[in-house]
C-alpha cells in the first residue's frame, strides 16, 4: 500500500511540475495575460506613452472594428497575432507608427517581416519628399520584447516612447 502512494504521489508531483514548465498564465501566446488583456495592455501603454502624435491617432486593436485594417496595413492578418495594438498616421504627411503584436504561434517570422515592410514603405515614401520624416522612418526601432511581444516605434522621439511602451508592457 506504502509503495501504492509513493507511486501516486511521485507521478502527482511530476505532473505538478510538467505542468509548472508548460505555459504559466494557460494563454496559447507565451504570455501570463489573455489576448483581451494584451489587447488592453498594449493599447494603454501606446495611449499613455506614444507621445503627441498616439494623442492624435488613437490605437486599434483586435477589438476595434478598425483592427483588420491596421493589420493589413502593417502587412499582417488576424492570423498572424494573437493580440495587438497599431497607432499610424493615415496621412502621408507623418511617418509615424507604433505597434505592439503578440504574434500567434509560429507566426514571429511574419510579424517580423511585415513591420520591417512598413518601415521600408515608410522610408521609401518620405526619402525625397520630407527629410525630417524620413529620418523618424529610418530609425524606427523593432524588437522582440522577452515576452513574445514585437514592438516597433517610429516616430520623432523613437528612443524615449520605446522605452516608456517597453518598460509598460514589461512591468
Amino acid at each position: 500500500m506504502k509503495k501504492i502512494l509513493s507511486l501516486g504521489l511521485a507521478m502527482a508531483l511530476t505532473v505538478a511540475m510538467l505542468a509548472g514548465c508548460t505555459n504559466k498564465g494557460g494563454s496559447e501566446n507565451g504570455s501570463a495575460k489573455t489576448p483581451e488583456q494584451l489587447n488592453e495592455l498594449y493599447t494603454t501603454a501606446i495611449t499613455e506613452n506614444g507621445g503627441e502624435m498616439a494623442q492624435y491617432n488613437a490605437p486599434f486593436n483586435g477589438t476595434t472594428e478598425e483592427g483588420p485594417m491596421m493589420l493589413e496595413l502593417m502587412g499582417l492578418t488576424a492570423e498572424d497575432v494573437t493580440a495587438y495594438a497599431i497607432s499610424t498616421s493615415m496621412m502621408m504627411v507623418h511617418a509615424y507608427g507604433i505597434a505592439a503584436i503578440m504574434p500567434a504561434e509560429g507566426k514571429e517570422e511574419a510579424v517580423n517581416n511585415g513591420l520591417k515592410a512598413f518601415i521600408e514603405q515608410k522610408q521609401q515614401a518620405f526619402e525625397m519628399y520630407l527629410p525630417d520624416q524620413y529620418e523618424n522612418a529610418k530609425n524606427a526601432k523593432l524588437e522582440t520584447l522577452a515576452d513574445g511581444t514585437v514592438l516597433m516605434v517610429m516616430t520623432a522621439e523613437q528612443d524615449t516612447v520605446f522605452d516608456a511602451i517597453k518598460a509598460a508592457i514589461e512591468a
